[in-house]
């Protein structure tokens, strides 16, 4: 067996512990911590119900009568992985040995189960002969869990005892609630902190699982639910669990290794290289444009102040960037490509929306069907949704995505911008001739996004990680997105409508987010890089477009700090006078991001740190020190960084090079 222990760095006294807990540094290789490979010896023992099985940095311990999963760490640690399944399994059938581990059966819930040790990790497997439901694995019932890692949006670190997290969704904690592995989270995992160990938890099986989170005893508890369903195509439900040193974007780092060896992680090198359009995203902003900001003196004024590179986007209509504005953005050195869906389709009657209009009978007969037949309602009410499997069918000969593409980049548009097709709301259609389960919608969208990204640099909204590989850009999978915001958002008169046409008022009106909205998506001392930690280097991760820098102005020294510290870019909406206004700030910002993301946007987040007990100061690592960043939210001076400002050095740097967003740019 090997593996690679990553320590923290040394300290001594009184603050050993502390920095133990609060600044553990993984280096985060392709082969990560807890998950190095020791199939050699992966039988592990069986006595009575108790199968002992060997992990990267300990033994795991499954009770086959109960599932509960403990661990015993290399320095003799007792850890809980797992209270025993919710509601009972009933008697277990007899146990058998295998190469790797053991299977054995829990006839009263028709399950069979398979254990056993690989790459490191302890893998369980369950698959059903019947529909019905398991409420496992059961997490953080061990009574050293301090702090719980969710992939929700780029990453939430939360502490298990914080009151406001503990609070109800309502008021913007999570006890209470559930999330959908497969929709309601960036990435399919979850992770404890146990002070200097930890867990990690993978669901490879997302479609069908559920997490839920309880308050129990002043604790965020959490609960995995797994529905077998045939018609679903979810009988079978897979948990991998990893011990780690309680980092908390080990888990991340955890599931960049599980894609790696899986031949399952993108290379935006490798993108470059079969695309060499991708290279400009390096180092851009991201804006979508309108009005005057979409027109070719638009682009021009851009490049005066000094933009060396941006991604600009527009909708389809009225007026998209026409062949001239295409072609100084381009001499700009800038991408630029339409907004588009393959989502939805409408009556051409009466659609409200160019993107929405398809030819012949594209609607109504590509629209999903429910079980009871009728069309799956669109987005906002509007038309239906339509399936991803019958523009599959009809490519062939139709060719109607083909067209349309076509159609759309026919003003030499060289990025392009396909809404929903990546993120984890797919659907089982029942329509026939188009038949299809969540999995099979998944995979229409993944071959028809490898063809558009073959010659065109493509982005989709809230790319999960099984869209990392086709996608150069995502908006956002960078927002961690609490339950309140889509309430707010469909308060018009607060948020904002769609117009006026040339600066929707939902995209340019700015708004002041409520207490728990704010601390729940921007307070720093919560959030983790776990998105980047996975999958930077696979592609570039951008905020949603509609939280626009400029939309949210109480959060704007937070965003520019956290974008400077995840080597992400800012999102922005520009036109004519947003860009007088704001234009020399953002050509600032930009001017320093630029060289970092140029060296670093294509290497892996290696370190993630606190430096501070509060976790005001932080720090990343980029590759095997290509780029070093320090950001101080906090209000005092750290070792010279002073409050709201960050230290940024390359690996060629003398001396840091210093970002203080809040105070005037130039």
């Amino acid at each position: 067996m090997t593996s690679e222990v990553l320590q923290s760095p040394k300290a001594t006294g009184r603050r050993r512990t502390a920095t133990r807990v609060l600044a553990a540094s993984l280096a985060l290789t392709a082969t990560t911590f807890g998950v190095a490979g020791c199939d050699s010896a992966a039988a592990g023992t069986l006595e009575g119900s108790r199968l002992e099985l060997p992990v990267s940095g300990g033994t795991a311990v499954v009770d086959t009568a109960s599932l509960a999963v403990t661990a015993q760490t290399g320095g003799r640690r007792a850890l809980v992985l797992s209270g025993p399944a919710g509601g009972g399994l009933g008697k277990p059938g007899p146990v058998t040995r295998t190469a790797h581990g053991a299977r054995w059966s829990y006839p009263a819930k028709g399950l069979e189960v398979t254990a056993g040790s690989e790459r490191g990790r302890l893998r369980i497997k369950l698959r059903a002969n019947r529909d019905g439901s398991v409420s496992w694995p059961v997490t953080g019932t061990d009574r050293a869990a301090a702090a719980l890692q969710l992939p929700r949006g780029e990453g939430l670190d939360v502490p298990v005892r914080d009151a406001f997290w503990n609070s109800s969704a309502p008021k913007g904690g999570l006890a209470g609630s559930t999330l959908d592995m497969g929709e309601g989270l960036a990435l399919p995992l979850w992770g404890y902190s146990m002070g200097a160990a930890g867990v990690s938890y993978l669901t490879p099986t997302d479609l069908g699982t559920s997490l839920k989170f309880a308050s129990t005893g002043g604790r965020l508890r959490t609960t995995a639910e797994h529905a077998f369903d045939a018609g679903e195509g979810t009988r079978d439900y897979e948990v991998s669990f990893a011990l780690t040193d309680g980092n908390p974007v080990a888990p991340a780092a955890d599931y960049r290794s599980y894609l790696a060896q899986r031949g399952q992680l993108g290379s935006l090198r490798r993108k470059i290289r079969q695309n060499p359009a991708n290279g400009k995203l390096l180092g851009a902003f991201h804006a979508y444009v309108w009005g005057d900001a979409r027109t070719a003196a638009g682009v021009d004024k851009l490049k005066k102040l000094g933009v060396d590179r941006m991604w600009l986007g527009y909708d389809a209509g009225p007026g998209p960037m026409n062949a001239a504005a295409v072609r100084a953005a381009k001499k700009a050195g800038y991408l630029v490509g339409p907004y588009d869906t393959f989502a939805n389709g409408q009556d051409p009657k009466t659609a409200d929306s160019p993107t929405s209009v398809w030819p012949g009978r594209v609607y109504p007969d590509f629209c999903i069907r429910k079980a009871d037949g009728t069309p799956e309602t669109g987005f906002g009410g509007r038309g239906c949704y339509l399936s991803s499997r019958a523009f599959e069918k009809a490519e062939p000969g139709k060719r109607y995505l083909a067209d349309r593409t076509r159609t759309m980049v026919a003003n030499g548009a060289d990025s392009y911008f396909l809404d929903v097709d990546a993120t984890g709301e797919v659907f089982r259609d029942h329509g026939k001739g188009h038949e299809m389960t969540k999995a099979g919608d998944r995979e229409m969208r993944l071959v028809r996004m490898r063809r558009l990204s073959r010659n065109l640099v493509l982005g989709s909204e809230s790319a999960q990680g099984w869209a990392n590989k086709v996608l150069a850009y995502d908006h956002g999978s960078g927002t961690p997105a609490a339950d309140g915001l889509w309430k707010l958002e469909r308060d018009k008169k607060t948020w904002g409508g769609y117009f006026p046409e040339k600066a929707p008022g939902a995209f340019f009106k700015p708004v002041k987010l409520p207490a728990e909205l704010a601390t729940a998506m921007y307070d720093p001392k919560y959030r983790a890089p776990l998105y980047e930690t996975a999958l930077h280097g696979s592609l570039v991760n951008a905020e949603r477009w509609e939280l626009s820098y400029e939309k949210l102005p109480g959060q704007k020294t937070d965003r520019a700090l956290l974008a400077m510290l995840y080597n992400t870019p800012l999102n922005y909406v520009l036109d004519g006078p947003t860009l007088d206004r704001n234009g020399p700030e953002m050509a600032a910002l930009q001017k320093y991001f630029s060289p970092l993301h140029r060296a670093a946007g294509t290497e892996r987040l290696t370190s993630f740190r606190w430096l501070t007990g509060d976790r005001s100061v932080q720090r990343t690592v980029f590759g095997d020190g290509t780029l070093t960043v320090t950001a101080n939210f906090g209000s005092r001076t750290h070792e010279g960084l002073p409050g709201g400002c960050v230290d940024a050095r390359l690996r060629t740097d003398d001396k840091p090079r210093r970002l203080c967003p809040a105070q005037p740019q130039g």
